[in-house]
């Protein structure tokens, strides 16, 4: 007899019954009845949802094999798919075959039938990826990864691969990891006593990425519209629940497009990760939605459907300090909103996402583009409730003579960000684009609450595990 591989995904629909067919995964549960009969719940991560397998004591090896299998052990069945009289399944199979893989030893499997804590599971991230809310962060992750290429393919956007060993700090705020193949305990040390970069590996002080822009700009001044995704890391000593050392950017950008555009690409992007999310991964939202957030559902939906305020900077501050709320930061012009003002305008004044623009320059980067005020740059924020920001953007400063002036204000070297002036010296023209940390928005998308709940292996202060 001939037995197709399926996946646990594709043994689950009723399409499939009737089938012969082989699965493989890894066992979450056996219960033995007294009628003879053994029932293993599998899962091989192709869905939420588990496959039961039925399995009957004629079997030769039921007594040496079957029963001796446990909750984490890999197992291959052969068997037929039937109609299921369960509730809440379609299918289950009835196995004519069955081959342990490997064993798991139960005295010392970690994960058990019990609920863990999330901080639990970070302790053990190599099998965290078997339990119901990690394999649904990971299925969502995938999803939510592809669904991004899609909507830049579609929209006739370029994949460009920027580096990640850079000289160049993006944010200008100089919280970057060093790279080097100088031995730390005897570095050369040049005049003044300090290390000599130039005898480096790439003779000059180099760091990871903080972000991709500065060189996706360059492609987009010669392809018109590119996009990059990829890892950026952050050397910030903040131990918050939404920070971490290492995480992906998607960082598009457009040539041609100033600020207006660049929201309107802003709030089709997310509106389209929230659809697609809600669309193929209905069963891995509902699992959060019952477990993590009962609103989830309801907001991502609400978002959805929303056309999206637009608010500058200004009016904003004006509405909390209006708003006699007390915040535990204190609200005035010039200060970087926090989560709890971005919050307040999302769920409580507004009841809606918020585009916020036109911040003050003395909080942003160099590279936005400055308003005839000269105080505040054509900046954007998208604000989500329960989150807050979710993307930040703006358009940049295509003028060479005021983005070395504010290059000058932020005191950068303007010898070693020569090659990005370039673009306004050759060419120049209005370009916009704007960043969205993919864990961000998986956070927003599941409801979890911690970030290193949505990376498969958390890069952290103090934690380089795994």
């Amino acid at each position: 007899m001939t037995y197709e591989k399926l996946t646990v995904a594709e043994a689950r629909k009723a399409e499939a019954i009737g089938k012969d067919v082989l699965l493989q995964g890894w066992v979450r549960t056996r219960r033995d009845s007294k009628a003879g009969f053994s029932f293993v719940e599998l899962n091989d991560g192709s869905s939420f949802g588990n496959i039961q397998l039925l399995i009957s004591k004629e079997l030769p090896n039921y007594e040496t094999t079957v029963k001796s299998i446990t909750a984490g052990s890999s197992m291959t069945v052969q068997g037929t798919v039937k109609a299921s009289p369960g509730q809440g399944q379609e299918t289950e199979i009835e196995a004519k075959v069955v081959e342990l893989v490997g064993a798991a030893d139960p005295a010392t499997y970690p994960l058990q039938k019990k609920g863990h804590s999330l901080e639990f599971l970070r302790s053990i991230a190599h099998l965290r990826v078997r339990t119901n809310t990690f394999g649904a962060v990971a299925r969502i992750r995938n999803r939510v990864s592809f669904s991004i290429h899609q909507f830049f393919q579609e929209n006739g956007f370029f994949y460009v691969h920027t580096p990640i060993i850079t000289a160049s700090d993006c944010e200008g705020a100089g919280q970057m990891f060093h790279v080097s193949s100088l031995n730390p305990d005897d570095s050369p040390k040049d005049d003044a006593g300090k290390v000599d970069f130039s005898q480096d590996f790439f003779g000059k002080p180099s760091y990871l990425t903080v972000s991709g822009q500065l060189n996706v700009e360059t492609y987009c001044a010669g392809l018109s519209r590119v996009y990059t995704f990829g890892p950026t890391f952050r050397a910030e000593n903040s131990n918050t629940s939404r920070h971490a050392a290492e995480f992906w950017m998607i960082e598009p950008e457009i040539a041609f497009c100033e600020l207006e555009e660049n929201m309107e690409w802003a709030e089709k992007f997310l509106k389209r990760l929230i659809a697609d999310v809600l669309q193929h991964s209905a069963e891995d939202i509902a699992f959060f939605n019952e477990q993590i957030d009962k609103t989830l559902i309801d907001t991502l939906q609400h978002v959805l459907s929303s056309q999206f305020i637009r608010l500058s900077y200004t009016e904003a501050v004006d509405l909390l300090i209006q708003s006699g709320r007390k915040f535990d930061y204190k609200v005035e012009w010039g200060i970087d909103l926090q989560s709890e003002h971005e919050r307040y305008l999302t769920e409580e004044h507004f009841k809606s996402p918020v585009i916020l623009y036109d911040y003050p320059k003395t909080i942003k980067p160099f590279y936005m583009r400055v308003n005839e005020d000269g105080k505040t740059v054509r900046a954007m924020d998208v604000l989500v409730p329960k989150v807050g920001e979710i993307i930040g953007g703006s358009e940049r400063e295509y003028q060479l003579d005021v983005l070395e002036t504010r290059m000058k204000e932020q005191k950068l070297d303007l010898e070693a960000y020569r090659w990005y002036a370039d673009l306004r010296r050759y060419g120049t023209v209005p370009h916009s684009g704007f960043g969205l940390g993919l864990e961000r928005a998986l956070m927003f998308l599941t409801g979890i609450a911690n970030i290193r709940d949505v990376l498969p292996f958390p890069r952290t202060p103090g934690n380089c595990e795994f």
